[in-house]
């Protein structure tokens, strides 16, 4: 699916989670860690692991450098924002899912790039007509932190992006929620390995609940692709990567996701089109006049406002009404996967996810500690 991933808060770099599940740019994310996983997903835009499990959308990656936030210009009760949120969130997901398996346009790079230029150009826009992005301010970007923490925080995010789309070429928009939400278990390993953070009982508890559960899960799936499952096992962990540094390189600095999404947007777009021509090199380009422009812009402009509702969505309530939200999410597209697409799901399945949502549950409302 494509730019997932999102979308995160200013919370995530020290309450690192999902993505959000991101979730997305575009899904971003997109990356969704967050109070809740804003992001996974944005889905960030695209369809990042932003998601449950960062998933999904990915929500965006915290700041490259600022000081402490300004009070939100703009506000929106969660009443209002949280349902405009899942609906774009399951949207990006939904519209990519149509656009890689219906419209038989796979070429996940191209569409994630598209998301991430189009999202470059659209905070620009935004900055200089609203106070949207007046926290770009309060950026002191130098030469050396963006080589130090921009560049190896981007070229991970694009691997999450690419990765999280391409499995949507294998695999069905129910199957790999379930996979993203082994999200919070590879940042936790991650850390341990690192000494970042110490195991404890809880913790492994935790673990524990996610792993089982999503190994039901995998062993209930009607039409398990191993080329599809490394595949998004491998987007998990460029997810997870990316989240533990953030909490290293940028640890205390905050940035809301669209304020992220105007920096990390062009570097992660610049990298995209660099790989573009070793993977999918000019055939993407000869599918656009079948696909057409209003497709592409409306999938663009929905990821996009995806990430615009994220602002609005930080600090809309409570940490534990932001995480229902999000597992609500993700069941609303298990089901939207199952009613709009086809896809066949078992009592295992089922029985296995709810487990994993349980552990996920837990691990936000704890705090990942």
């Amino acid at each position: 699916m494509a730019t997932e991933k999102f979308l995160e808060n200013g919370r995530r770099s020290s309450d690192t989670v999902d993505q959000a599940t991101a979730h997305f740019v575009n899904g971003v994310k997109s990356e969704a860690d967050l109070k809740i996983d804003v992001c996974s997903n944005s889905n960030c835009n695209s369809n990042s692991n932003c998601g449950s499990g960062c998933g999904g959308t990915s929500p965006l990656p915290t700041p490259a450098s600022a000081s402490s936030p300004k009070p939100q210009k703009y506000k929106l009760s969660a009443a209002a924002i949280i349902p405009i949120w899942i609906v774009l969130s399951s949207s990006v997901i939904i519209y990519n899912n149509y656009l890689y398996n219906t419209l038989n346009f796979r070429y996940p790079v191209f569409l994630v790039t598209f998301h991430l230029g189009f999202a470059a150009v659209g905070t620009r826009i935004l900055q200089r007509t609203t106070r949207l992005l007046d926290g770009t301010k309060d950026v002191h970007l130098t030469k050396d932190m963006f080589v130090r923490s921009i560049l190896p925080i981007g070229l991970l995010f694009s691997g999450s992006l690419i990765l999280s789309n391409t499995a949507y070429l294998y695999l069905s928009v129910a199957y790999i929620q379930m996979l993203k939400a082994f999200t919070p278990v590879a940042i936790l390993l991650i850390s341990w390995s690192f000494r970042i953070q110490e195991p404890n009982r809880k913790l492994a508890v935790i673990v524990f609940m996610i792993s089982f559960g999503v190994a039901l899960a995998s062993h209930g799936e009607l039409h398990f692709n191993l080329i599809g499952f490394l595949t998004q096992t491998a987007a998990v962990a460029f997810e997870a990567s990316r989240l533990v540094m953030i909490q290293l390189l940028l640890h205390g600095l905050k940035m809301d996701p669209l304020v992220s999404l105007h920096y990390y947007a062009p570097v992660c777009a610049l990298i995209n089109l660099a790989i573009l021509p070793l993977t999918e090199g000019f055939a993407p380009f000869y599918e656009l006049a079948r696909i057409g422009p209003v497709i592409l812009l409306s999938n663009a402009s929905i990821a996009f406002g995806l990430n615009v509702a994220a602002v609005f969505l930080v600090g809309a309530g409570s940490g534990l009404v932001l995480t229902l939200a999000g597992v609500f999410k993700d069941i609303l597209l298990i089901t939207g996967s199952v009613l709009i697409f086809g896809s066949s799901i078992t009592p295992l399945q089922i029985f296995g996810y709810s487990i994993a949502l349980g552990g996920l549950i837990l691990f936000k409302t704890s705090g990942g500690k």
